[in-house]
């Protein structure tokens, strides 16, 4: 995907600063989406200016049946005849080249849309974990929802308003000079009226429109925060003040339309005013050039009939900037998504990492989660064999979750380095690296589907034989088949059809499945109850077995069954070793652990 600018990290406001040129090269850059489609969009552009010629020619033969046939003397029917028939016939050809054009149109603009969409979705999917810490997911979800539909009318009626309206505009502005050179001159007067009210409008409507962008993103974000938390809401009460802050938040939005109403509403009246003006001068001027013979009364009808293909045009054109406004606000938004490079990119000479027996290793490794910021890991090192578990121990903050996510490559290390079988992480692909390593977080993820889609979502291709036995494996499967439908069953928006427990043994059999061989268990039994725990450590005995696992636990049981157990401290690494080492050694873990005994106790 293209970049036209820095990273940016807020969506929710203008990053850009770069104004009508800015704008512009927005618009380019959409336009490089019609590159597939660009023989409809000529065939469109071709039938589009013959629609517009029969939309001139139609007053013109009516021109030529008035002054050849009915004003003439003596008065000639045949004329009339044979004009009206040009007429139908250019009115035929108006209806099928606008239907065409239509259709066309249509056509390119909708697949263009989709294509960004699509576009917009891919390069989402390949942003860094940090973009999606960084940012609401309600913005987000707004830049593929409202921003995208905010385009719809720009990129499918647009390019029809802006090309046929000019074109009309500019062809009718022609016909009137033909027919009498001061007459049109003086429908001009009112121009400069024109010109200014138009300025004044761009300039307060640009702005509003971009307003109205940022605000609707906040409704959307607040809407999606409030509808996944609901459960959180209700349990403390706080229907009321959501309610409140909703209000508030849609009352913001709503005054950012207003504006644009506001602005709407005093400028097209205010063409109104000027086409009724220009109408008066065309009567009354024009009417004394036909009593003085200088224009022939086809002529005038001509002129009061091409007034208004002159007036609507500039008003269709301003209804169209209105348009484009909101599409250029949209797509300021869209391109700051797209804009924004992901944090963490695999090197231009990357290579496949080959099949691992899991060797890792930490060594001197620092990091901070934003440049220049304050380090969260100071230096960490530790080994560990292939096939061996680690558990990481130590108090919230210690930096324990920080390892595991630069294991798993969703950041790089801001100093030292981690490898596995000796390759640094930041030499081979992030893809070839995760296809050999599998996470299982706190609380089990599960997308909406079946049972069976949600264990075999890193191998989609496993048999429903292989799907029983992971399931199986891990003690699942038992309560799996007691479901409504077995492992057809639908699990719901993240699993709720689901127990907490029932989620995790369900995520424990994606892992297996997966066949990964590090293992990442982050947290993995913290929040079930005890029997359910019984039933996940029999699952986690298979799960760990023959593999290389990074665990990070509270339980007792978890941790003293590890093969190396380092303790944390403030992002260092202050104790390693077996579980009988460390108690022998009577420090910090000695510690820990006999508060772990006293609360268990």
């Amino acid at each position: 995907m293209s970049t036209f600018g820095s990273h940016v990290g807020r969506l929710g406001a203008d990053p850009t600063g770069l104004g009508a040129r800015g704008s512009l090269r927005r618009v380019k850059a959409l336009w490089a989406y019609n590159w597939p489609y660009r023989r409809r969009s000529a065939a469109a552009l071709a039938m589009m200016l013959l629609a517009t010629a029969t939309s001139i020619a139609g007053p013109l033969a009516i021109k030529q049946a008035i002054d050849r046939g009915i004003a003439a003397s003596p008065p000639d029917f045949g004329q009339v005849e044979l004009w009206v028939a040009v007429f139908v016939v250019v009115a035929l050809a108006s209806w099928v080249t606008s239907s065409v054009q239509t259709y066309l149109t249509a056509w390119v603009g909708t697949r263009i849309l989709a294509d960004l969409r699509i576009g917009l979705f891919a390069h989402i999917q390949r942003l860094d974990l940090g973009f999606f810490e960084r940012n609401r997911a309600g913005v987000v979800i707004s830049r593929l929802t409202n921003d995208i539909e905010a385009l719809v009318n720009a990129v499918v009626d647009g390019p029809t308003t802006l090309v046929q309206n000019t074109i009309v505009l500019i062809g009718s502005a022609g016909v009137l000079v033909y027919i009498n050179w001061k007459l049109a001159l003086a429908t001009l007067t009112v121009f400069p009226g024109m010109a200014i009210g138009t300025a004044v409008f761009r300039y307060y409507s640009s702005r509003a429109y971009r307003e109205t962008r940022r605000r609707l993103a906040e409704v959307t974000g607040q809407l999606q925060e409030d509808i996944s938390g609901v459960r959180v809401v209700q349990a403390f009460r706080r229907e009321g003040t959501n309610y409140q802050r909703f209000v508030e938040i849609n009352d913001h939005y709503r005054a950012a339309n207003v504006t644009t109403v506001n602005a709407s509403a005093i400028y097209f009246p205010y063409v109104d005013l000027l086409s009724a003006l220009a109408m008066a001068v065309v009567l009354g001027y024009g009417g004394t050039l036909v009593f003085n013979g200088d224009l022939t009364p086809g002529g005038l009808f001509v002129f009061i009939g091409l007034l208004s293909n002159f007036f609507d045009p500039v008003q269709q054109l301003s209804q169209f900037y209105q348009t484009f406004l909101a599409a250029t606000a949209a797509l300021d938004n869209i391109f700051t998504v797209l804009d924004t490079e992901p944090g963490l990119n695999d090197a231009d000479d990357a290579r496949e990492l080959p099949p691992i027996r899991g060797d890792v290793a930490f060594e001197d490794v620092h990091f901070s989660y934003t440049p220049g910021g304050t380090e969260v890991l100071h230096g960490v090192s530790f080994a560990v064999p292939a096939g061996s578990t680690i558990a990481l121990v130590g108090h919230t903050g210690a930096g324990k979750s920080t390892i595991v996510k630069l294991l798993a490559r969703f950041y790089d290390p801001t100093g030292g380095r981690i490898t596995v079988d000796g390759h640094d992480l930041r030499d081979v692909t992030v893809a070839t690296l995760r296809r050999q390593l599998g996470i299982v977080p706190q609380e089990g993820f599960l997308f909406s589907g079946s049972v069976r889609e949600n264990i075999a979502f890193g191998r989609p291709g496993a048999t429903d034989a292989e799907i029983h036995a992971a399931a199986e494996a891990v003690g699942a499967d038992e309560f799996i088949r007691a479901l409504p439908d077995g492992y057809d069953t639908d699990v719901q928006e993240r699993g709720s059809r689901l127990s907490i427990g029932q989620r995790q043994l369900v995520a424990f059999a994606r892992a297996l499945l997966a066949d990964p061989r590090v293992l990442i268990l982050d947290e993995a039994t913290s929040s079930v109850d005890i029997p359910t725990e019984a039933r996940i450590e029999e699952a986690l005995q298979t799960l760990l077995r023959n593999r290389t696992a990074f665990v990070v636990a509270h339980r007792l049981s978890t941790i003293r069954r590890a093969d190396m157990i380092v303790v944390l401290e403030h992002g260092e690494v202050i104790e390693a070793g077996t579980h009988a080492e460390l108690i022998e050694r009577q420090g910090r873990y000695f510690s820990l652990y006999d508060d772990w005994v006293e609360a268990v106790a």
